[in-house]
């Protein structure tokens, strides 16, 4: 978010992302104890499997997009609506259905915002990036109705340009995927005062689509943004719907097996309707 405000200049105090964790709902105690039956390391190297055949299945769905980003001090508004398709040659696109001006006046929607809304905050970590990051066992915690591994990762570095992801993430017990993530986007972009791009924590959740991958259907960030002309309290809404799958001839596979069309999926555990 690129800030607008001009305020008096003060000094502000950061808010770090540790110190946000414990206000998270919906989560019973963290339990620090060790897995049992399996290890951390093991747990870390099943998930990314998962998520890299999830990132790959995902590609071949189509789905809406609902995006709705606040300020609350003025009652400023960005909300814009749009489908994933394919085209005829089976390309991907976006196709908005929905985009009224912009009322946002304390910050604008920079490139990075955009970005970051359509391919990070469905925060996917696969075996393939794996190395990219610092990943520490934390214990396990009751999330909704599904026991959880609990990780925090952060990146090793900052290579060039390129974005990453900070925070905390939580793997089920039954199937070893992601079902949430909480944390944000790295790094901030400081160049100078009045030209500053700083990103909200958010949270994401995932809810089981087709009997087989979690899908993300629901972010939500509620923060405040310390730019140096002042501070601005942003909340972020970001509904994911109508995943459908693409195509007669689209193979879909789980744990390396293919999964045959009109299969019945297998009950599995839901977390409650927010």
């Amino acid at each position: 978010m690129k800030s607008i405000q001009r305020f008096l200049l003060g000094l502000v105090a950061a808010l770090t992302l540790c110190a946000a964790l414990p206000a998270l709902a919906q989560e019973g105690p963290l339990d620090k104890s060790q897995p049992k039956g399996i290890t951390p390391e093991q747990i870390i190297q099943r998930f990314a499997a998962k998520e890299k055949e999830f990132k790959e299945a995902r590609d071949r769905y189509t789905f809406r997009q609902d995006v709705r980003v606040q300020t609350p001090d003025d009652n400023g508004e960005y909300h814009e609506v749009f489908d994933v398709l394919f085209d005829d040659q089976g390309k991907r696109v976006e196709n908005v259905v929905f985009a009224p001006q912009s009322s946002l006046a304390l910050i604008s929607m920079s490139p990075e915002d955009l970005d970051d809304i359509r391919h990070r905050l469905p925060f996917v970590l696969t075996s393939d990036e794996i190395p990219e990051y610092d990943i520490l066992y934390v214990g396990q915690q009751q999330e909704d109705e599904l026991h959880c591994y609990v990780f925090d990762i952060a990146p090793k570095q900052i290579v060039g340009k390129k974005r990453y992801f900070q925070g905390r993430i939580w793997v089920d017990d039954h199937d070893l995927q992601i079902v949430k993530t909480y944390g944000k986007t790295v790094p901030d972009i400081r160049k100078k005062k009045g030209q500053e791009n700083l990103f909200p924590k958010f949270t994401t959740w995932r809810e089981q689509i087709d009997g087989k991958y979690w899908f993300p259907t629901y972010t939500k960030a509620d923060d405040e943004l310390h730019f140096s002309m002042g501070d601005v309290h942003i909340r972020e809404i970001v509904k994911y719907t109508d995943y459908k799958q693409f195509g007669s001839n689209v193979k879909i596979t789980y744990e390396g097996k293919e999964v045959p069309k009109g299969e019945k999926p297998p009950e599995q555990p839901q977390p409650p309707q927010r």
